[in-house]
């Protein structure tokens, strides 16, 4: 039995997934009700109640403050044994954190894996995650059967903390591109290049990342008709990755300077009213 603690956006279409492949599911969820339409699923009524059904348990939970809560809260993951148990952690947090948690999992004879992932939701539901996975070689292999309905690509980096480091190393160039983008569109703007049209050879560019293709219609979409779209990852959690890689590089004395300046970026877009919105509509700041 496979238990999911955590059913926002990531892991409402983990659990979909899951559920697709034929898997039985004990999911929980601060508020019940986002477990509706997860069809056959039993809905715990606390994290502890999860671990208590499942042998491999995924934390699929937004920041460190759920995470605090749900492991060691009232009725938590650690409120008792965790013998011949997995935890699989999906959190993206600093490197410290996740040993952190590590040890409490060991401490209740559990097993621990950071697996932190590289999608949204499209790729959730189809399988198409890229796992970055950091832990022992026993929590990787107890965990690797699920992990591999969930991924297209799964990478064991070493022990724990090298996968939340990975994660965090991928979210960096694309927090950065986003701000980036903006800057451009404002340049071409300024010299009356049509938006809709710079957008589109921006996309089609040699300057342009993957995830352009499926983002800059929503950001042309904003900046042309004051349509935002979908949110599929928020500015307010981009905003807390990027806090924790510019800690990350200060601690091991890492360059962090774009970074950095995205990060200022994108927390001018959120005192605008940003927040909420997908953190790649930093590029419409000072475009619409």
């Amino acid at each position: 039995m496979i238990g999911v603690i955590g059913l926002g956006n990531m892991g409402y279409a983990i659990a979909n997934r899951l559920i697709s492949e034929g898997e039985k599911l004990t999911v929980w969820n601060r508020t019940a009700y986002k477990a509706e339409g997860l069809t056959g699923a039993q809905v715990a009524a606390s994290p502890n109640e999860v671990v208590q059904a499942s042998d491999v348990i995924l934390s699929v939970l937004a920041n460190d403050e759920a995470t605090e809560a749900a492991y060691f809260g009232e009725n938590g993951i650690l409120s008792n044994s965790l013998s011949g148990k997995v935890v699989i952690d999906f959190c993206t947090m600093a490197p410290e954190r996740a040993r952190v948690l590590e040890s409490a999992v060991i401490d209740k004879e559990g097993l621990f894996l950071e697996c932190p992932v590289g999608g949204t939701i499209g790729p959730a539901l189809a399988g198409q995650l890229l796992g970055l996975a950091g832990g022992s070689e026993n929590a990787f292999s107890s965990a690797k059967p699920v992990l591999e309905k969930l991924t297209r690509r799964l990478e064991h980096f070493g022990p724990v903390g090298t996968g939340a480091a990975m994660k965090l190393a991928i979210n960096l160039p694309l927090m950065v591109y986003w701000s980036a983008l903006g800057e451009a569109l404002a340049l071409a703007k300024a010299h009356n290049v049509d938006p809709t049209l710079a957008l589109d050879v921006l996309s089609d560019s040699s300057g342009a990342i993957g995830a352009a293709k499926n983002r800059v219609p929503p950001i042309r979409n904003w900046v042309v008709d004051g349509e935002p779209g979908a949110t599929n990852f928020s500015l307010e959690n981009a905003i807390k990755d990027m806090e924790l890689m510019v800690a990350t590089a200060s601690e091991h004395g890492t360059a962090s300077a774009l970074v950095s300046m995205a990060l200022a970026r994108s927390k001018e877009a959120e005192q605008e009213g940003y927040s909420g919105l997908d953190c790649s509509m930093v590029a419409a700041l000072h475009n619409k």
